[in-house]
């Protein structure tokens, strides 16, 4: 009986049944393949798609920048190199560019420059300034124009001697910054501040801020230079004094003074900046530019 059984098995109509089977099996293998290849395109499509996102991660990042602290906004105190509301005086060969000016005391209190009011005594000239000179008692609208000049100034000084960002450097080398090289920020001292003959550097770029928050004098001695690097600029550098400002016989000074007494400036004295006082400026044969 088996062996009936295989010869039925084997007959050449049996055969030819598995042969159809899988010829059919073969051509819906065929057919399904363009299907599997599209899943597989679209699975690469898909996970392709992180990759290329991740490559957005440069907006918003790496558009960010460094986030600085903004210079003091001196707004129009900084119309003027030296601004004083209690006189300006000077001897010597002095040389000043930009205008200077004085309130709520009167012109009288500018000695030593040989003014000549102009026509509408509105201003005053001078051979030692290249600008105007102003005063509280010259001719309208000069008058409005000093006291707000003068009150910009004390705000600027408030805000700078308040400002806490970024933080402080606290009571660096002790109020010495003789041979030192400072990176920009806001430095604050309980003391005074000295600068020897051998000076100080300030490192930094053409937009960083440098703010020194001094409680007591700032004295800068003979012949000390306060050099600038890496692009740092002398409008971005502000000396906020509560006691008075000493700059040496041929120091070579940057930055802006903005000065709770008085500011003085011994023979040869160079400044690159801007003298803001609350009581007065001497200069004995000083050169200031803004």
């Amino acid at each position: 009986m088996s062996k009936a059984i295989d010869l039925i098995k084997n007959t050449p109509i049996r055969q030819k049944q598995r042969k159809s089977k899988m010829f059919a099996v073969f051509c819906s293998l065929v057919l399904l393949a363009p299907v599997f290849m599209t899943g597989c395109q679209k699975d690469n499509s898909t996970a392709a798609a992180p990759a290329t996102s991740s490559n957005t991660l440069t907006s918003p990042l790496a558009a960010q920048k460094d986030v600085d602290a903004a210079p003091l906004n001196l707004r129009t105190a900084g119309d003027f190199t030296i601004l004083s509301e209690t006189g300006i005086s000077t001897t010597g060969v002095t040389a000043i560019t930009g205008n200077i000016g004085v309130s709520p005391i009167s012109a009288s209190a500018i000695t030593g420059f040989g003014l000549v009011k102009d026509a509408n005594n509105q201003f005053s000239k001078s051979p030692k300034v290249t600008g105007e000179i102003f005063a509280a008692n010259y001719a309208a609208p000069t008058p409005s124009k000093m006291t707000t000049a003068i009150n910009d100034m004390r705000t600027a000084f408030t805000a700078g001697n308040g400002r806490t960002f970024p933080a402080p450097f606290v009571a660096k080398y002790a109020g010495d910054l003789s041979g030192r090289t400072l990176q920009p920020g806001l430095y604050k001292w309980s003391t005074g501040v000295l600068i020897t003959g051998a000076g100080v550097k300030l490192s930094g770029l053409a937009d960083d801020v440098w703010v020194f928050q001094i409680a007591k004098n700032l004295t800068v001695d003979n012949s000390a230079i306060i050099t600038l690097e890496g692009g740092a600029q002398a409008k971005n550098i502000f000396w906020v004094v509560s006691g008075k400002t000493a700059i040496g016989t041929g120091a070579n000074f940057k930055g802006n003074v903005l000065c709770k007494t008085l500011i003085s400036l011994n023979t040869g004295a160079t400044v690159h900046g801007r003298l803001l006082a609350q009581t007065a400026v001497t200069i004995i044969a000083g050169t200031i530019t803004p």
